[in-house]
């Protein structure tokens, strides 16, 4: 989602990669679908849904992984001093 700082910073990784396909869940009611079907049943959620958190942003691996670890993906996590995030007390989306 365009909204998510998370989301925002690991689109800025990938940007021109081919490697990687973004899917904003926020873009269309059908990603947004999908994404929650696969949210509501992957226990990779589990404590994400927990703590209130969406699970954003998440990656699904060439192999099927679902993995909400951006190093698992290739990619860097976005440090806790870049600011913004999508949780009220600041801790992710």
């Amino acid at each position: 989602m365009h909204t998510c700082p998370d989301c925002a910073y690991v689109e800025e990784q990938v940007r021109g990669n081919g490697n990687y396909e973004i899917i904003d869940i926020g873009a269309d009611v059908k990603n947004l679908k999908e994404f929650l079907r696969l949210r509501d049943f992957s226990p990779v959620f589990y404590d994400a849904r927990r703590q209130g958190m969406i699970g954003i942003p998440c990656f699904v691996l060439e192999d099927g992984t679902v993995t909400l670890v951006p190093e698992e993906a290739g990619l860097r996590p976005r440090s806790d001093e870049t600011g913004a995030s999508c949780n009220i007390d600041g801790s992710g989306c």
